[in-house]
């Protein structure tokens, strides 16, 4: 580094401290508990020092809350958060939102921040890591597709030790790359797509904003008789956070556009009805709000369902979110183009199965 570039380095520090598999196979996994191994007590450690990181060439494009999560090792994510809020994190000197996109070279000022003791991670269970690696659908240099368990949060953060990235960061500890290309909910099962190059996040986060080259459906079992006419939902929604700060969201007139193409798959008499889901856009909750505000709730969905309903169906079987990412197809930046099927777990196959034998149960052909 010339000694131009490091006393122009010094000066900014000083500002600041003042201021392969083939896509198309499917496989059938047994539905397994996700536990975790027992967490070791450990103490937590405060770095007392403001730190300044460089954005290196391939974080490039990288989220300031993404790029934190990686550098602040056990820090819960509404930390994080809120030091970005309060302007504690500064990228060249300026204050920036969660979402800023960092870009090679950027100068980050991190705040002394409380973590875990270093070495004492949460490990990952020998059960999660069979179920995870039977449940991969496809894998490349670059890519991974995975069918996600029902239960597993995908990443962690408020008082979730251990998510799907951070069990997958252990699983492959010889990568310096592995993120995730867009999330599940937690209790949400099906295909979700982790990067392991840069160059594949950026394309693939470009074709989520542009709307094009990925295609995702879900399957979903919902309260009642789904009306066939109600195909499209398009109504806006806006996420509101509660004092406890649950999100909950809302159908509002000054929310975000949203729509979701629904069609009905298989009913079973006026009691519930299996539907597919294609979300347009990609609002938080956008499928469950969707379907309580067609006046169909998801079954087994605690925020936004019929209790009576949900725990009727625990007695059938059905003890988690009927929510499923069956089915996955994308272009990547060659013109290749993949498809990835999710089979769903078998105790809900065969809930369903149940109450086709109860029901007047037919396909849907339309």
């Amino acid at each position: 580094m010339s000694s131009k570039k490091r006393l122009s380095r010094q000066n900014a520090q000083r500002k600041f401290k003042a201021s392969a598999k083939p896509a198309t196979k499917v496989k059938t996994v047994a539905p397994v508990e996700i536990t975790t191994e027992p967490e070791k007590p450990h103490t937590e450690s405060v770095n007392h020092k403001v730190r300044f990181l460089d954005v290196t060439e391939d974080q490039d494009g990288q989220r300031i809350d993404n790029f934190l999560r990686t550098a602040l090792k056990g820090v819960p994510k509404s930390m994080i958060y809120r030091i970005v809020r309060k302007g504690e994190v500064r990228v060249n000197k300026g204050r920036v939102k969660p979402d800023t996109k960092l870009r090679s070279g950027d100068l980050i000022r991190v705040p002394p921040v409380r973590t875990a003791k270093p070495g004492d991670p949460v490990s990952v269970s020998k059960e999660l890591v069979q179920h995870l690696e039977a449940s991969i659908l496809y894998e490349s240099d670059a890519l991974l597709v995975i069918n996600k368990p029902s239960g597993l949060a995908v990443h962690g953060g408020s008082g979730i030790h251990l998510g799907l990235i951070e069990a997958l960061r252990q699983m492959r500890p010889s990568l310096s790359f592995l993120e995730l290309v867009h999330r599940l909910d937690r209790d949400t099962s099906g295909c979700i797509m982790v990067a392991k190059k840069r160059s594949m996040l950026r394309h693939l986060h470009e074709a989520l904003r542009q709307g094009m080259g990925i295609s995702k459906t879900y399957h979903a079992l919902v309260v009642g008789r789904w009306d066939s006419s109600n195909q499209k939902i398009d109504a806006p929604l806006r996420k509101n956070e509660l004092s406890s700060g649950e999100r909950v969201v809302k159908v509002q007139e000054d929310g975000k556009a949203s729509i979701t193409m629904f069609k009905v798959l298989r009913r079973f008499a006026n009691v519930a009805t299996l539907v597919e889901a294609k979300p347009i856009t990609g609002r938080t909750h956008q499928i469950r709000v969707h379907a309580q505000f067609a006046g169909n709730p998801i079954i087994g969905d605690e925020k936004y369902g019929v209790e009576a309903v949900n725990s009727d169906m625990r007695k059938q079987g059905i003890k988690r979110l009927f929510l499923h990412a069956a089915s996955l197809s994308i272009t990547l930046a060659d013109g290749e183009k993949l498809f990835f099927k999710a089979p769903l777990e078998k105790n809900l196959t065969v809930a369903v199965d149940q109450l086709a034998q109860q029901h007047n149960q037919y396909e849907q052909r339309s």
